[in-house]
């Protein structure tokens, strides 16, 4: 017997999955940098095309927000090793110097093979020509404060980890953490140690 009242059907499984997905991606993309390109030529070739832009803040109404401070002041990552002069020459042209800053050396499949500071495409012009079929792509981060240039390398070599094998200094395999020291004085830590009589006895090297 009829009731009159309208019946509304159930949302399948596999559509609220879904509506849950885009809220929660909606959720995670809140606030995030928009990403303005200004040049899309710097460098191009039969497979790559490599941009310039900035990361600005979204636009929302009302009072302006504030100044966003940012570790980085450029970064570029995975880009082919063909674009590095290019690249090189469009920083010193819009900065009139090349800065120093953190590089890392990836080989054909983007795994970090060496990481180093300073000069970054000095050295990394250096690092291709004595593994040229190794190295493949390369990546920079120029500091905004450059006392802390030291850390990040400190930190991108201690999670790379077996993988920089072109790296000899601060690289760690394994369980057991790197020296503390490492990092800059001033800086908190929580460290790691075994309990007395509980570090596994050394294992002898064969003759």
């Amino acid at each position: 017997m009829a009731t009159g009242k309208k019946v509304t059907p159930a949302k399948s499984p596999s559509v609220t999955a879904t509506a849950k997905k885009k809220a929660a991606r909606k959720k995670t993309n809140k606030g995030l940098a928009s990403k303005v390109i200004y040049s899309g030529n710097i460098f191009n070739n039969e497979l790559w095309t490599v941009c310039y832009g900035e990361l600005k803040k979204p636009s929302k109404p009302g009072p302006k927000p504030k100044e966003t401070e940012h570790l980085f002041r450029i970064v570029g990552e995975k880009l082919p090793f063909d674009a590095l002069k290019k690249i090189r020459n469009d920083i010193k042209s819009r900065l009139g110097k090349v800065p120093n800053g953190v590089y890392v050396a990836h080989d054909s499949m983007g795994c970090p093979r060496y990481i180093g500071r300073g000069n970054i495409f000095g050295r990394l012009e250096a690092r291709k020509a004595v593994y040229q079929l190794e190295l493949e792509y390369f990546s920079f981060y120029v500091v905004a404060e450059k006392k802390h240039e030291r850390e990040v390398e400190t930190l991108l070599i201690r999670a790379a980890g077996f993988l920089v094998e072109l790296n000899t200094l601060k690289k760690r395999i394994g369980i057991g953490p790197g020296n503390i020291k490492d990092y800059e004085p001033g800086t908190l830590f929580y460290e790691r140690h075994y309990k007395k009589g509980k570090k596994p006895a050394a294992k002898k090297k064969l003759s």
